[in-house]
């Protein structure tokens, strides 16, 4: 299958996206990825994308969309993909369309892991750290024993700026602004399956297998 995976920061992509390539056998294909593999190859595309890199300028739509074609392209994608991080766009939307059109292939569903925004924020706000050895801990997922003290040393936990609230809350507003035209852009091409991301993780799992079943018949 040919697919494409969005949602918000904290909603547990990645995660997801483990299980979800193994299961399937299809490679997981982030923007990250493409770049730096076609970056190594020394692509002319990948070059070119270097020189913007190197400059601290954005990766033209062109050339991002060419490195997409040229990873699309290859032979572990031939029975399917998870694509991940691209596109975020409307215009990068309609060129994937075009890009796939060309390979003489079609995205076959794109899910859109959904997670509350108070989950989300809890999830992503519950990292601290040891200012003195560096463990990291999660409120939610891997408390210290002691209340903001380090386990390890007895050192006092620090919060990251990344991962303080005001800064979250800015990532997700981006995140919104521009992925809600992308999910009503798929909604109405029917290519869209919505999954609650606030289950369990093989829960998760689980209903996106089944979605992905149920939009084959």
């Amino acid at each position: 299958m040919r697919i494409l995976l969005m949602g918000p920061p904290g909603a547990g992509k990645g995660t997801q996206a483990d299980f979800l390539k193994s299961a399937m056998n299809i490679p997981h294909i982030s923007t990250g990825d493409m770049f730096r593999k076609a970056v190594t190859e020394g692509t002319k595309l990948g070059l070119e994308a270097k020189s913007y890199m190197d400059s601290g300028q954005l990766v033209p739509d062109s050339v991002t969309i060419g490195i997409v074609k040229e990873r699309l392209s290859q032979d572990d994608c031939s029975q399917g993909f998870l694509l991940d991080g691209f596109p975020r766009t409307i215009p990068q939307a309609e060129a994937l369309d075009k890009t796939v059109a060309e390979l003489m292939i079609k995205l076959d569903a794109v899910v859109n892991i959904i997670v509350p925004r108070e989950d989300l924020i809890a999830r992503l706000t519950g990292r601290w750290v040891c200012k003195k050895c560096g463990a990291t801990y999660h409120l939610l997922f891997n408390p210290p024993k002691n209340d903001k003290q380090c386990d390890v040393c007895g050192e006092t936990l620090y919060q990251r700026d990344d991962d303080k609230e005001e800064t979250v809350v800015k990532r997700l507003d981006v995140y919104d602004s521009q992925t809600m035209p992308l999910i009503e852009y798929y909604r109405g091409k029917g290519l869209l399956l919505e999954i609650r991301g606030d289950k369990a993780v093989a829960e998760v799992t689980q209903d996106i297998m089944d979605a992905l079943k149920r939009g084959r018949k």
